[in-house]
């Protein structure tokens, strides 16, 4: 009879194999080599060795534990441990190495080395290190006899260690988390869903009264990380008071990521519901920091955040003029107007919401007619009043940026999700399409200073040349101090980009496409403007961007 160890070298699986078994006997042959090199050498005579050897040890374990996992998908898929608590966690701890740093935590904590919990923690997590350390030591054995004999099966013995060692992995990762970090309970997740339905609530309710634009969102305009917050404070107090802002419960009832607010958004109803409907516009304006147009702002008004000569009062609001010199009576028993007449969001909203004609001014509560002139005589005009507003609601809003960044960062991610445009796809167009005309341009706006739309004959004789038409005369810098498309102005960091189709010039947001223009010469794909892109370019220019 052979001897064993030429019985298992004649039984070695091929590299070549591309079977997970045979994946699984040189990931774990790799690791046991590191190992046996760290055991052989003298850290402190060494120590640069030392380092590049623990390096190689992380990286074969995390292959190691890749090829463990692919394993466990294709043997027990129906039987894996649940990882529903994944969702407590921080989003920042769900990275791809997790599970090795979990195995590196384990074998810390056996062996007395860890320092990042405490002491009693340590103590209730070292039975479980232990026993997944033992558990991972008898799936190694077990999977490495079966890619010698049958790499190609996985018999009962083999599924029952896979289920053992997933449910102690699976254990040891949500006590060892919940021991460093603060893990969400099941009821502040659910809160924390409900700001996602107030937030997308809030920006369909801008896009609708035109704070937003649906390319502003599709863009992920960095901006909005701060206005989407700003505005949904304003729909949660005043459009939907009985959602997740409602400031009826008590502070222990509150999510998390507003509770530490509680008083000062009391003081922000309080005032929100004394605002009328141009006050209320007005302030919503200016906090989408995005430039847009408003009757009530002069038209040579700098941007948010620019340099201001005046110190009173403060900006924005020095630059902000309303119709009232001095602070104009309340209308606390007058009909309202928007944001109940504008939004009509409807009235079978998830929260409740208040139907206007129970409302004074633009305020969704009923509030006394003395209480409205308390609050308008604290202060000395009606801009004092929303600058006021301005303050405390971007001042919590943008605390939401420092003191809940990962809460805030998941919440507006799957909100970008849930609001951003879903991608359609292109039919192919027919040949009697093209015969007729671009399919694309039958029914396109057309641009008062487009020089191709001031010439439709011009315009289609461009897309059926090939190199013989002339380049487009460039608008000269020094002429264009405003997007052509957008009208928002250039600054240092909003920059200028000539399309090459029209040579008119185009901010970064209004000129994000590339496309071949072969009546031109270009056979690379170049900038051109969103206009262009879908008014004047045949379908197979734009492919050419993807080519």
């Amino acid at each position: 009879m052979l001897p064993a160890a030429l019985r298992r070298w004649l039984r070695r699986p091929k590299r070549s194999d591309s079977r997970l078994l045979s994946q699984f006997f040189f990931a774990d042959e790799r690791v046991t080599r590191v190992v046996a090199e760290i055991n052989g050498l003298d850290a402190e005579l060494d120590p640069q060795q030392y380092l590049v050897l623990l390096n190689q040890l992380h990286l074969s374990q995390a292959h190691l534990l890749a090829v463990l996992e692919r394993i466990m998908e294709e043997c027990i898929p129906t039987q894996r441990h649940s990882r529903d608590y994944l969702v407590k966690f921080p989003e920042e701890l769900l990275v791809d190495s997790l599970g090795n740093h979990m195995l590196f935590a384990a074998e810390c904590l056996l062996a007395g080395t860890f320092l990042e919990v405490e002491e009693v923690d340590g103590a209730q997590l070292r039975p479980q290190a232990r026993n997944l350390l033992c558990s991972l030591e008898l799936v190694r054995t077990v999977l490495r006899e079966q890619s010698l004999s049958q790499p190609g099966s996985y018999p009962e013995p083999v599924r029952a260690v896979l289920i053992q060692f997933d449910r102690l992995f699976a254990e040891f990762e949500l006590s060892y988390v919940s021991s460093l970090v603060a893990v969400k309970s099941p009821e502040e997740i659910y809160r924390q869903q409900e700001i996602i339905v107030l937030f997308c609530e809030t920006v369909e309710r801008a896009l609708r009264l035109g704070y937003l634009t649906q390319e502003m969102i599709d863009g992920y305009e960095p901006l909005l990380m701060f206005t989407i917050p700003r505005l949904a404070i304003i729909s949660g107090l005043l459009i939907y008071p009985e959602g997740p802002l409602s400031l009826e419960r008590s502070p222990e009832q509150m999510s998390q990521v507003f509770s530490p607010f509680y008083n000062l958004l009391k003081r922000i109803r309080d005032l929100l519901r004394v605002l009328s409907a141009e006050e209320l516009c007005l302030l919503e304006r200016s906090l989408c920091t995005a430039e847009l147009e408003d009757s009530c702002v002069p038209a040579t008004s700098p941007a948010w955040g620019a340099a201001m000569p005046r110190a009173d009062p403060p900006a924005p609001w020095g630059l902000l003029e309303v119709a009232h010199a001095t602070p104009p009576p309340p209308t606390c028993t007058t009909q309202p107007g928007p944001p109940g007449a504008v939004d009509n969001p409807g009235t079978n909203s998830q929260w409740g919401l208040q139907p206007p004609e129970s409302s004074p001014g633009t305020g969704l509560d009923a509030t006394p007619g003395a209480r409205c002139l308390e609050l308008r005589s604290r202060y000395s005009s009606t801009k004092d009043m929303l600058h006021t507003l301005f303050v405390c609601i971007s001042g919590v809003a943008d605390q939401l940026q420092t003191n809940f960044a990962s809460d805030l960062r998941s919440i507006l991610k799957t909100v970008f999700k849930i609001v951003a445009s879903q991608a359609e796809s292109s039919e192919e167009p027919s040949a009697s399409q093209e015969e007729d005309g671009d399919p694309c341009t039958a029914d396109a706006p057309r641009v008062a200073d487009c020089p191709l739309c001031s010439s439709p004959t011009e315009a289609a004789g461009l897309r059926r040349a090939a190199g013989a038409c002339r380049l487009p005369e460039w608008v000269p810098d020094s002429t264009c101090s405003q997007c052509s498309a957008c009208r928002s102005p250039f600054t240092l960091l909003r920059r200028r980009h000539h399309c090459r189709s029209c040579g008119k010039i185009f901010c970064a947001r209004c000129s994000p496409h590339a496309a071949a223009l072969p009546h031109y010469g270009q056979l690379k794909p170049v900038r051109v403007c969103t206009h262009c892109y879908t008014t004047h370019l045949s379908p197979a220019p734009r492919r050419a961007r993807s080519q």
